[in-house]
């Protein structure tokens, strides 16, 4: 890293947050050749006390690849690439509650999503995220020669359908019906990183729906057992926000969840999400 950023590690198998950058700035390439290393090396990286108008964290965002327009939630009128993600004080839901990995749904995955706070409660809040690398490597030697072999069906339907979780959330997310909209495709059940090389398990409780050349009812008990397994305390961490904080995570390794503990508060949230290039 340059001499100007310090990265100071969170947690154990996942994690780190990194000072000393004004991600408003224009960034020179080493800058985000740094970023992409720490990104690489730690799955989410977390940054204080920012300020980002929609404009600079779509910058910030391409530095790292095309930018996702999301094919179910609208975003702002002037940077469609941008979801506002609000809790009002009375919403009972909220938008991301429950593991995930964003976007595992499309025919070409996303590869990391970028979250700014712009108005955070006084409590609560919080975001977890679980490695899947960790995950991985935690498996016996007889499972992991049994799912490098298998590929996974994912599907936007079943969260995003009419009486799914997320077409609960508020209106004004304006989330869209998914029915006979959303596709079904498949992709390894073990995804190797394309800059690392290193395994991780690619199946999360939202959008995977079967094993490929399984029902979904031969599928749910293997499922069921990595899902509860890929959330163990030792494969995660935990994010407190603050107006202004910023987290980058990597989908293709790390599940997240936002907690939804902090009724009758307001919550404000951006998010960019990088495609592949």
């Amino acid at each position: 890293m340059s001499d100007q950023i310090t990265v100071r590690r969170l947690a154990g198998a996942l994690g780190a947050e990194i000072s000393g950058i004004d991600l408003s700035a224009p960034l020179e390439e080493a800058t985000i050749v740094a970023l992409r290393a720490a990104l690489n090396l730690h799955q989410v990286i977390f940054f204080r006390d920012q300020s980002l108008t929609p404009a600079q964290q779509l910058a910030f965002g391409r530095r790292f690849g095309p930018l996702n327009i999301h094919p179910y939630v609208s975003g702002m009128a002037d940077h469609p690439e941008v979801m506002e993600i609000i809790k009002e004080p009375e919403d009972r839901l909220n938008f991301g509650g429950g593991w995930h990995s964003d976007m595992s749904f499309l025919e070409t995955p996303s590869i990391g999503s970028i979250l700014y706070a712009v108005e955070t409660p006084a409590f609560g809040g919080d975001t977890l995220f679980a490695s899947q690398a960790a995950a991985w490597d935690a498996l016996s030697d007889g499972l992991k020669a049994t799912l490098e072999g298998l590929k996974a069906v994912h599907s936007a339907g079943r969260e995003y359908s009419a009486t799914g979780p997320s077409a609960q959330k508020r209106a004004s997310m304006q989330v869209a019906e998914a029915e006979g909209l959303a596709g079904e495709f498949t992709h390894p059940v073990v995804k190797v990183h394309p800059e690392t090389g290193r395994k991780a398990l690619y199946v999360n409780p939202a959008f995977t729906m079967r094993f490929e050349g399984w029902t979904r009812r031969e599928s749910k008990p293997l499922l069921d057992w990595l899902f509860e397994h890929s959330r163990q305390e030792a494969f995660t961490c935990r994010f407190a926000w603050r107006d202004g904080s910023v987290a980058f995570w990597d989908n293709r390794q790390v599940w997240h969840y936002a907690l939804n503990d902090y009724p009758g508060q307001r919550r404000h949230m951006r998010r960019v999400t990088v495609d592949q290039a």
